[in-house]
């Protein structure tokens, strides 16, 4: 199989996809791979060596534009927003997302390992970076700390908690970074929540 980065394969019972590779020809000794894997579920990025003769397990990833609708319970529902089919995802399945963030209306890509063309497995979403949320509730602040520049906890339309200047009030509307959660800006009219 021609090896080459962007190819997805499977190693040690995980999904990864070659970010980088460059085959070594020492002068003494084998000839090897270098590699750098991300793997698509953590989203961790490591270094590892395979011999030149090592059989890869190559695998097919497919996403999709979704559509959330809803929580209930720990089961996620989501809408495929070009055939209108509806998907269920556990909690429990869902890894290394702010899923606080997660509004109803907003448009993730899903992705799956497809087996076959009868199977295919879920293997997790991805938002968009930034989002648009209410400030549902935060704490009162005394009028010099507005001056100030001090942050204080806010409470998000999805239940998140986030920290936010102090000028920040009930009802206003702020983006916020969901990579790294935090706060960017207050927006003064609510922006769509689309992934870019």
């Amino acid at each position: 199989m021609n090896i080459k980065k962007g190819l997805y394969i499977q190693w040690n019972k995980e999904i990864f996809k070659i970010i980088d590779l460059l085959h070594v020809k020492p002068g003494k000794g084998y000839a090897f791979l270098r590699t750098k894997l991300k793997n698509l579920v953590t989203g961790h990025v490591l270094d590892n060596n395979f011999s030149a003769k090592y059989k890869f397990l190559k695998v097919k990833i497919e996403s999709y534009s979704y559509k959330y609708l809803y929580k209930e319970k720990n089961i996620f529902y989501f809408m495929n927003d070009n055939t209108y089919n509806q998907i269920q995802i556990e909690e429990k399945l869902i890894k290394n997302i702010n899923i606080e963030f997660l509004k109803e209306g907003m448009k993730v890509s899903i992705f799956f390992h497809v087996k076959n063309e009868k199977e295919k497995i879920f293997l997790f979403f991805k938002m968009p970076s930034t989002v648009c949320l209410k400030i549902k509730h935060t704490e009162s602040v005394k009028k010099r700390d507005t001056i100030n520049n001090t942050n204080k906890i806010v409470i998000l339309e999805t239940g998140a908690k986030l920290l936010a200047p102090s000028f920040i009030k009930i009802g206003d509307v702020v983006k916020i970074n969901t990579e790294n959660r935090s706060y960017i800006e207050r927006v003064k009219n609510k922006i769509q929540n689309d992934l870019p």
